[in-house]
């Protein structure tokens, strides 16, 4: 494998732009399982199964907060490995990888019909698909385009109160401790608070809820080709300035069975973006995976899982339902840690025994589970398809690995607003109206009538937010550089 090492400017953008060094500084991502659990089996499956994976290292433990690396030894056990894996030594921390990527399978002409899900629409043509109709790449959206201006007059329409919850400032629970503090707001990363809409495991025991965020990327295709030759399908969270992108990949995804998923525009953290802001980026990245696959997914997964109870709301209004990840106490998440590998804050050992733990946790409880896991970079894809993913496989007893939505014992259709049967599965905000169909705006329309605004509400008088319309400047912007590096990669797509 080659790999090439980023610049002393290119790197820390990258890690500042959408996953930082402490992406969950607040957050432990697993605990060890009960002393009580049984060892991992050692054999995996068929007939001449590949051997049993071990290692060891040492190294630095992850980082919590602003606690210093403390330098531990870190080993795991794997019940079986991929035999055409990329070797350990070969995925390396703190490095965007660069190695061969495989080609879409399928390229879809306008009008293909997704048999598999009835009463879908055809797939739309690509050619209509035209960036500049979109806002810029892994920044907030503006929130004066007509498209958001629609978007808000629906969610003043929709009869959800938004609560006048404040945002928060960049930096986590520490930053703002008073936040932190206030249990009213039900604050998902500072402890762990959820709501009953929010899903955080599958209801059956040893049902694992696959799903992957922040792609399509270059890499995505690996993925796609390990989930097929095992008959697996999961859950993609997109990102809507990757879908802009590669929306051929995204098109293969979902006619490939996958659940498509939203994970807003530019990955933010949603508790720190105005009202406005937020429906900004829940609706573009709602749009761009309508534009690309003809259907608007009614699930959504908050980046960093940064969710309280306006974001609630607000993602009610537009008819989305938060998706988490199993969360089995205050401090211990089902996180792998795999994004980390590549921001160099974690090592690929030290992932493969976070999921060492996290399985053994995962038959501890008496319901199945949901994994925070990746397909943004190759170091994500290859430890996915060459450790965690055979591993599970071969794991006893047996995990039944499907998409959010099938975990949840409900059929694909439901996951989309166009296929879902509101008379047996009611969406989040009450109604049963036609998603709206908004036209791709005029070239530019969405990037220079004026800044997104964390500022853009206005307060009612019984304790809720009107959504405004008029929008001061924003005060949080995501840097662009995360998706410097692909120009530089040669992709077939």
């Amino acid at each position: 494998m080659k790999f090439a090492l980023l610049s002393a400017i290119a790197l820390p953008a990258l890690v500042s732009a959408n996953h930082n060094a402490a992406r969950h500084d607040n957050v432990a991502r697993q605990a060890p399982p009960p002393a009580s659990s049984a060892p991992l089996p050692g054999s995996s499956v068929g007939s001449a199964p590949p051997p049993a994976a071990t290692g060891s290292a040492v190294g630095s433990a992850p980082v919590t907060g602003s606690v210093p690396p403390a330098v531990s030894t870190v080993s795991f056990s794997l019940a079986s490995i991929n035999p055409t894996a990329v070797p350990l030594t070969d995925i390396v921390a703190g490095t965007l990888t660069t190695q061969a990527t495989l080609p879409l399978t399928t390229t879809y002409a306008a009008g293909a019909n997704p048999s598999y899900l009835p009463g879908a629409p055809p797939l739309p043509n690509l050619a209509t698909v035209i960036p500049t109709n979109y806002p810029k790449l892994d920044v907030l959206p503006p929130t004066d385009s007509p498209e958001v201006l629609q978007w808000i007059a629906e969610v003043n329409a929709s009869g959800i109160t938004i609560p006048d919850i404040p945002v928060t400032v960049p930096g986590g629970c520490p930053a703002n401790p008073a936040a932190a503090a206030d249990t009213t707001r039900c604050w998902w990363s500072c402890g762990g608070c959820v709501r009953d809409s929010d899903i955080t495991t599958c209801p059956d025991k040893l049902t694992w809820g696959l799903t992957y965020d922040d792609g399509p990327a270059p890499y995505t295709p690996d993925l796609l080709q390990y989930l097929n030759a095992n008959d697996l399908t999961t859950t993609f969270f997109v990102v809507g300035s990757r879908a802009i992108s590669y929306p051929a990949l995204l098109q293969e995804e979902y006619m490939a069975q996958h659940q498509i998923a939203v994970h807003t525009w530019s990955h933010p953290y949603m508790t720190t973006v105005s009202t406005n802001g937020l429906i900004a980026e829940l609706g573009w990245s709602k749009k761009i995976i309508k534009d690309v696959t003809g259907v608007t997914p009614i699930y959504f997964r908050p980046p960093y899982g940064d969710i309280d109870d306006r974001v609630r709301a607000i993602a009610k209004a537009m008819d989305l339902i938060p998706v988490m990840w199993t969360r089995i106490s205050p401090l211990a998440t089902f996180d792998t840690g795999d994004y980390n590998v590549a921001g160099g804050t974690i090592t690929v050992t030290q992932v493969l025994q976070n999921w060492e733990e996290i399985i053994g946790n995962a038959t501890q409880i008496d319901t199945g589970f949901i994994v925070l896991e990746h397909d943004l970079f190759a170091q994500t894809v290859d430890i996915a398809t060459g450790y965690i993913l055979p591993a599970a496989l071969a794991n006893k007893p047996s995990f039944d690995i499907k998409p959010v939505i099938s975990c949840l014992n409900k059929p694909l259709s439901d996951a989309y607003l166009e296929t879902n049967d509101n008379s047996s599965n009611p969406l989040p905000s009450g109604t049963n109206a036609a998603p709206g169909t908004f036209t791709s705006g005029a070239p530019g329309s969405s990037e220079a009538t004026g800044s997104a605004s964390n500022n853009g509400s206005s307060t009612k008088k019984n304790g809720a937010i009107a959504v405004g319309i008029n929008n001061s400047s924003i005060i949080l912007a995501v840097g662009t550089a995360i998706f410097g590096f692909v120009a530089g990669i040669s992709i077939l797509l």
